[in-house]
This record gives C-alpha cells, structure tokens and sequence, in this order.
C-alpha cells in the first residue's frame, strides 16, 4: 500500500458513538480520511452532512461498498449486525475497524478472522478503555513492578440506566439487536483490561445475572462475575441499576496495591501512598473520543504493516470466551466453568 498518500475510509453506521466517538478523531488525522458514509435510517444523512461536509452520503452499505474507492471501513453499528458487515467489507478486500462487541462466539470470530488472513486484510475491535489515563497510568505501575505480581482485582462499573441511543431508546436492551444486557455491554471492556494487568488470561468463569430494577428490559440489568486465573482473581460488578454513576477498581499485588478512585490513582506500598490524577473518570461520558485516536493509530499501524504483533483479536477472543461462559454459568446457578487455556482465534 503507498504510505505517502491518506486512507480512505468510510463509516458504517451514524448513531451516537460514530458522531461523539470516532469522528471527532477521523477529522484530526492526517493520514487517513472519511470520504464516504450510511445509515439504516435514512434521517442520518443530515448528521453525515454536519459532522463530514465533503463525505458521499449512500443509501446502502452495497451502494458504499461498490461506490466508493476505500482502504478500510468503520462499522459503528449495533452488534447484531457485525458479522455480517465485516464479511461483506472483507470480500471487497477492505481493511474492517468494527466496535465492540465485535461478534458473539469464537466460531464467528475464527471464521471472520480466516477472510481476512485471506484477504490480506486487518480486522481489528475497538477496544479502547486500554487508553483511558486511569488505565494505562495503572498498567504503567504493574508493569514496572511497583506492586508486584498482580493476585486479586476488583472492578465495580455502576450505571443507573444503560447508555443513550441516538433517535430514541436504547438498542441496548433488545437481545436480538445487542445480543444481551450490562454484561454484553460492559463486561467485554473488563475482559480485555483485567487480564493484561493480570498478565494471562483467564482459565475459568463463574458468574449469576439477574434483573434487580429494569424488568421491562428483556435482558439483564446486573452481572456478577468472577474470572480464575492460574495465579489470581477477578471480582466484577456491572450494573445499570445503581444508585449513582461511578467505576471503582482495586488492583492488589504482592507488594502492594492499586486503586482507582474517581480521576485518580492511588499507589499504596509499604505503608506510604502516592495519588496522582489522570482525568477524566472512566464513568465521565458514553463516547470518549479522546481514547479512539490511539485505536485508530494501532489501526492504521496494523493497515500499513508496522504492528504484526498486535494481539487485538485474541484479546476480543477473551472477551467472547468470558460472555458465553459467564452466560453458561449463570444457567447453572453459578458454576465454575473452565475456558480454554488458549481462546485466541486469530493472530
């Protein structure tokens, strides 16, 4: 691919996290550009118009695909409609930037990642909680040793409601569009944080969902989750029936520990204590365009060949491996549930 000219892109899908989360970066960059976009609701083409004056507006993910002269896409779409956006972008040999969750079980994601070995294309999952200050300021402090190996995390993500849809109530809570509740939603977040600062992934899952306020919702509003890890353990909450909007997390080593506590990290070794801020909050907003541009740089680094070694879809395949089985558990009343030693599907 010539380097020394900017990627052309188009985005699929103009809902909310497009519009607040990934535009605001795509505009700032200099080496790639949004020159095409479409929607299912054709109403959107009045946002395209605002947020990207000089892109092609298509009535259809076809017409885009057939009509415009594109590197990669950018799919912003419910999940449910993931696989097979990213299948038809593959088979027009385009590089596939897709939100999370990316899809809903291993045997999708290792047949999507088997078209793009063979498309010589890069899919890669929107993971980018790994860039909030919070916690790369926490990873930085694990892997410099401050706190020793890592052997107890604790993560609570509290919401009182789930998040905004752009033009009415949130897709969030139909299954057959999000494919679930609070777990699908924010646990695939937690499932590629928890284990680089763990430093492996985890080898079982036990989990109970429930309903405690949103019974109109037709899936669950709180997860209780616990992860195994060879060496270590997991305790996680999410839940969009709390009393406030907040994310706690408590990271405890051998020699010390870490908590994040509002826009701050807390360092506690031997009896002294060290704070330091990195705004914002990890509850501060739905969006959080100021994390996508180093997505889009890994992205794009992978595109032009500079990053071989990412491991983004094995950490999406975590991610998958911790939701089906924490789902399996919960069926049976809570079980520990083994996963495999290896869930990576891709490279």
């Amino acid at each position: 691919m010539d380097e020394t000219r900017r990627l052309r892109g188009a985005v699929i899908g103009l809902g909310n996290v497009a519009v607040h989360g990934h535009l605001p970066g795509w505009r700032q960059r200099a080496d790639a550009v949004i020159v095409a976009a479409t929607d299912l609701y054709p109403g959107r083409r009045a946002e395209c118009a605002a947020a990207l004056p000089g892109a092609r507006w298509h009535e259809s993910v076809d017409s885009l695909l057939a009509g415009d002269d594109l590197d990669f896409v950018d799919v912003c779409t419910p999940p449910s409609s993931h696989a097979t956006l990213i299948e038809a972008a593959l088979a027009h040999g385009l590089h596939v930037l897709c939100e999370k969750p990316l899809v809903a079980s291993l045997t999708e994601l290792e047949r999507l990642a088997g078209l793009a070995r063979a498309a010589r294309a890069v899919l890669h999952t929107v993971h980018n909680w790994h860039q909030a200050p919070l916690v790369r300021a926490t990873d930085a402090l694990i892997r410099e040793g401050r706190i020793g190996a890592v052997r107890e995390v604790a993560w609570r993500t509290l919401r009182t409601q789930p998040a905004a849809a752009a033009g009415g109530e949130s897709w969030r809570v139909d299954p057959a569009v999000a494919g679930g509740g609070v777990l699908t939603d924010h646990g695939w977040h937690v499932s590629y944080v928890v284990p680089r600062w763990v430093g492996a992934p985890p080898d079982a899952v036990s989990a109970r969902l429930e309903t405690r306020r949103h019974h109109r919702f037709a899936v669950e509003d709180t997860a209780t989750v616990r992860l195994q890890f060879p060496d270590a353990m997991a305790d996680i909450v999410l839940t969009w029936a709390a009393e406030t909007r907040e994310n706690q997390a408590h990271v405890i080593g051998t020699t010390g520990r870490i908590d994040i506590e509002g826009d701050t990290v807390v360092l506690r070794v031997d009896g002294r204590e060290e704070r330091h801020r990195h705004p914002p909050a990890l509850s501060d907003g739905s969006q959080h365009p100021d994390w996508f541009g180093p997505v889009a740089d890994e992205f794009i680094a992978r595109v032009l060949g500079r990053d071989p070694s990412s491991r983004n879809l094995d950490e999406a395949a975590v991610c998958i491996a911790v939701e089906c089985g924490a789902r399996e558990s919960s069926r049976r009343g809570g079980a520990l549930l083994p996963l495999a030693a290896r869930v990576g599907a891709a490279g």
